[in-house]
């Protein structure tokens, strides 16, 4: 079947980004939107627009009759739901099945099954793939959990089966703390999730955080489209992505990739997935779990492979095979991605939304930016906070770094605080550019003085300029160039 129209559940910059490729592909776009986001750029790029509620998601891009009502009534064949919101709600794709739409997406079933930790953890070991040691089942006597515990060997870490984003997961560094965090994991996970079901791992101290791209048809051809690095993080979540990783050999690359494969096909996975593994610091690695959807940093894989992920996708949904083969892919460069979100990493990076009187992209050779934002917009308090995604492509890793950081220099915001100095002061650290790294990078080498220190040696250099640029100019000019500086060195301390 081939689609003429399709409607975007979602917004943003991952709203856009699927309209565009829709696009070229000659597909008709149907945006939907909450009143909050009435002036989105997604809403004014669509072919058509219709509001579905206010701005809380829950009264919005969380309303699965609205959405497939909106879908029908537009005439759309089938629905993209991008990441978050609803694109990993077996509930929803079984309803936009129920309808006689498409989801341009996995099955309800394969969701159901990678949903679940345990249940994938289960998949994964039919094929031998290798797991974490800890328990396969989930934990519901105490005393148990605690004689397990003891067997794998402290530290532990307590997760739940269902969800993510480090919701109900906690780390036990030894005996006497394990009942207490036990007892919260199972909180936080039944209150975020509606399911408090946890199991045990033992805690792999130093892991890098890889993942490996599949893409499944109808037809039972899976492929990997290479891996991601996805190690520096903050609250369990990424904020810098790189493909390919920086350690992997040809041989543990094709390892991993064929372990991923054999999880898609484990729950007879059809779209775009992420296959997602544990690396430690010898080498090992471990499945960890697999995301049903699109993932945030997929532009770094379509970067060093050429391929456009969402139209792989939609080509998918109407059932045609997969346009490559495994021998056709290759590693091309090396992609660096930075999140750009309304944060404030000097204070815990907690989010700093605002009205965005100033913000220009940057640009050149190498150099991509997928938002949702224009100047003079403001970041909705309702959603997630992320503005952009900020991607460079080099033919090496060194240039994709030296790209980021001049990409960064000439990204300018102006009304909120965001991410962008941290990621700066990642692109040139030490242990990042030297590829020595892993999910710890957060707690070992940042703090928030280190940005207050680049920023003061910042205004130290533009002083010196100042200085000597005012030496070589006459009284005159002098004043005005004492002025013209000022501001220079008032929009650098801005953008810190």
């Amino acid at each position: 079947m081939k689609f003429t129209k399709i409607l975007i559940a979602n917004r943003g910059e991952i709203a856009l980004r699927i309209m565009r490729s829709a696009r070229e592909m000659g597909i008709a776009t149907v945006a939907v939107f909450s009143e909050a986001d009435r002036n989105a750029l997604h809403v004014r790029y669509a072919d058509e627009a219709v509001c579905i509620g206010p701005p809380p998601s829950n009264q919005s891009y969380l309303l699965i009759d609205k959405i497939i009502e909106t879908a029908k009534k537009t005439g759309a064949q089938a629905i993209h739901p991008g990441y978050g919101f609803l694109s990993e709600n077996p509930n929803f794709a079984r309803a936009v099945r129920q309808a006689g739409l498409i989801l341009i997406g996995p099955t309800p079933e394969a969701m159901e099954m990678m949903g679940s930790k345990l249940a994938a953890k289960a998949a994964a070991k039919k094929y031998d793939i290798p797991l974490v040691p800890g328990t396969d089942y989930a934990i519901t006597d105490l005393n148990e959990a605690k004689k397990v515990a003891q067997e794998i060997g402290f530290p532990i870490l307590i997760k739940a089966s269902a969800g993510g984003g480090g919701k109900g997961m906690r780390v036990v560094e030894s005996p006497d703390e394990f009942e207490e965090n036990l007892n919260r994991a199972v909180s936080e996970a039944t209150s975020a999730f509606g399911d408090g079901s946890v199991f045990i791992e033992r805690f792999v101290t130093s892991p890098r955080h890889i993942e490996i791209q599949v893409l499944g048809d109808t037809h039972g051809n899976v492929v990997y489209l290479f891996e991601r690095e996805c190690s520096i993080q903050r609250r369990h979540q990424k904020v810098v992505e790189e493909a390919p990783s920086s350690i992997l050999t040809p041989e543990i690359r094709q390892e991993m990739g064929r372990c991923a494969v054999q999880v898609a096909k484990a729950c007879d996975y059809v779209g775009a997935g992420t296959v997602e593994f544990l690396l430690d610091e010898k080498m090992n690695f471990y499945f960890l779990e697999m995301n049903t959807r699109l993932q945030v940093e997929h532009p770094v894989t379509e970067m060093i492979t050429g391929i456009d992920l969402v139209k792989e996708q939609i080509r998918i949904a109407e059932g045609n095979t997969l346009s490559i083969k495994q021998e056709d892919l290759k590693i091309n460069g090396h992609a660096m991605e930075v999140r750009v979100y309304a944060e404030d990493p000097a204070n815990n990076f907690l989010p700093d939304i605002g009205k965005l009187t100033q913000y220009v992209r940057p640009q050149g050779p190498g150099v991509r930016v997928d938002d949702g934002f224009e100047e003079g917009m403001n970041i909705p308090i309702y959603y997630d906070p992320m503005i952009a995604k900020l991607i460079t492509w080099g033919k090496d890793r060194e240039e994709s770094i030296q790209r980021m950081i001049r990409a960064i220099d000439e990204y300018t915001i102006v009304g909120c605080k965001t991410t962008l100095p941290f990621c700066q002061y990642v692109m040139k650290h030490d242990a990042f550019t030297s590829g020595k790294f892993d999910t710890n990078f957060v707690k070992l080498y940042f703090t928030p003085e280190k940005l207050k220190q680049a920023a003061t040696k910042e205004e130290e250099s533009l002083a010196v300029i100042i200085a000597n640029m005012l030496q070589q100019e006459g009284k005159e000019h002098n004043a005005n160039t004492k002025e013209q500086s000022s501001q220079v060195s008032l929009w650098k301390v801005n953008r810190l």
